[in-house]
């Protein structure tokens, strides 16, 4: 019996069990929390940058309001939009990779899991990258390195600072070595961008792991998180496993890693943009046009 053949019979015996959506959404009108269970309503709570006026819960957003919300009206434009995933290795699980590249895209309407461009935060311009968890959980792969790659190389050539929103469960596993290989490559990038002097920060959201938290989300020169996000390399199982003892309950959260000297800052949503731009007025940076 192959592996893939064990997983099925293991399947067929198991209880399923599925999560309540993160958004109770109801008639469309109100949403309820799934921390405090606190039911508002939903205009309400996009207004507060899609955070529960209760206890402070970051409801997850996509990439498109993510920049809503950063940057200044009408100052994004997009770069390296048509570079589209292939499937170099043919790869097949349960699913094929082809087929499952297909369906994120007409659900998301994007190409890969990220959107990278220019923009400026009240007047002061940088570069900017937000990672799309909707787009098979934010993974890495071959689009997403080389679009962040373009998008340091370019903004080191334009002397702008590089924001990066990360939003991820890691590697692509779907494209194995090649996926890997993305996380060397941004590292380098974002080298040659340390190199010219030039501000990096990354913005580590609810989840940030994997290879994206072992490579580019940890290499900011400030880094930023919002609070009670899970930020980690390996999973807690694993780890607890590995070491054979139990670990803290806020282990692997923002807080956490901020006491231990990981995350430079603790944002919450509704003060990132003010935040950021005192950070860049204090980089002296002015607005531009990212060419791309």
């Amino acid at each position: 019996m192959s592996l893939l053949d064990w997983f099925a019979d293991r399947r067929k015996t198991a209880p399923v069990l599925r999560a309540a959506p993160e958004n109770d959404e109801g008639d469309g009108l109100w949403s309820k929390c799934p921390e405090c269970g606190e039911v508002v309503y939903r205009k309400d709570l996009i207004a507060n940058s899609s955070v529960c006026l209760a206890c402070g819960y970051h409801h997850r957003i996509d990439s498109e309001e993510r920049l809503r919300l950063l940057l200044d009206p009408g100052s994004f434009t997009e770069i390296d939009s048509q570079l589209s995933p292939t499937d170099p290795l043919a790869f097949k699980d349960r699913r094929a990779y082809a087929d499952r590249l297909r369906d994120s895209q007409q659900s998301t309407g994007m190409r890969d899991a990220v959107v990278c461009g220019s923009g400026s935060v009240e007047g002061f311009a940088l570069a900017v990258a937000v990672m799309d968890f909707r787009f098979m959980g934010g993974s890495m792969g071959s689009v997403v390195g080389e679009k962040l790659t373009r998008l340091i190389e370019t903004a080191t050539a334009q002397r702008l600072p590089v924001f990066v929103v990360c939003a991820s469960g890691g590697a692509r596993m779907q494209e194995g070595m090649l996926s890997l290989m993305q996380m060397a490559k941004v590292s380098g990038a974002l080298e040659r961008h340390r190199n010219q002097e030039l501000l990096y920060i990354p913005l580590l959201t609810h989840p940030t792991t994997g290879g994206v938290t072992a490579s580019f989300a940890m290499l900011g020169d400030l880094i930023l998180a919002e609070p009670k996000a899970l930020i980690g390399f390996a999973g807690r199982r694993v780890i607890e496993q590995t070491l054979r003892e139990k670990l803290p309950d806020d282990f692997q959260t923002a807080e956490y890693i901020q006491d231990h000297g990981f995350v430079d800052s603790i944002v919450p949503r509704p003060k990132l943009r003010s935040t950021l731009a005192s950070l860049l007025a204090i980089h002296g940076q002015k607005a531009a046009a990212l060419v791309g």
